[in-house]
């Protein structure tokens, strides 16, 4: 691992530098939703990803319910995690990227961890997720931080409740 891992909440700050990690190391699918614009990191999906997190700067208690935050390895940028809260009044669902040269250094494990104690510092006590059974690094990072795990119509659903400890780096 490439320097101390910590998570910074995205804000203009670290809007840009963001971008340019997906940019460099993603693919547009792998980091927003999908939008009408040209094949690759054309200049519309460049402004739609600034607009897809510009819209979720107010945190969990605002309109999109969702917190993002930047991860930083050794001081740089190398990707994003999130927390979207559920209908369900103490869950969340999270969703990280990473970009490809910081992928398989452990730094995926560390940030979920964070994320993890900043969700049970909000409230909550279940964090979900949901990946593709390919997605084996998404699969690695949920279960060393305690997710059960069951597979169910082509998708992996996970599930860490926060009211038990998850397991030491």
């Amino acid at each position: 691992m490439t320097g101390a891992v910590r998570l910074e909440p995205v804000d203009e700050q670290n809007l840009e530098p963001l971008l340019s990690v997906a940019v460099a190391e993603a693919e547009p699918a792998d980091v927003m939703p999908p939008v009408a614009a040209p094949a690759g990191w054309s200049h519309a999906r460049r402004e739609a990803f600034r607009e897809f997190h510009r819209a979720n700067f107010g945190g969990l208690d605002a309109a999109t319910r969702t917190a993002m935050y930047a991860i930083l390895a050794g001081g740089e940028v190398v990707g994003m995690i999130r927390m979207t809260r559920r209908d369900e009044p103490d869950a969340v669902e999270v969703g990280m990227w990473l970009g490809r040269s910081a992928r398989g250094q452990g730094i995926g494990a560390v940030a979920l961890r964070e994320l993890l104690n900043l969700a049970a510092a909000a409230g909550m006590r279940v964090v979900v997720a949901d990946t593709a059974p390919e997605n084996r690094g998404a699969l690695s990072v949920l279960d060393k931080c305690g997710a059960k795990l069951r597979e169910d119509d082509g998708r992996v659903h996970a599930e860490i409740h926060l009211d038990s400890t998850p397991p030491a780096p």
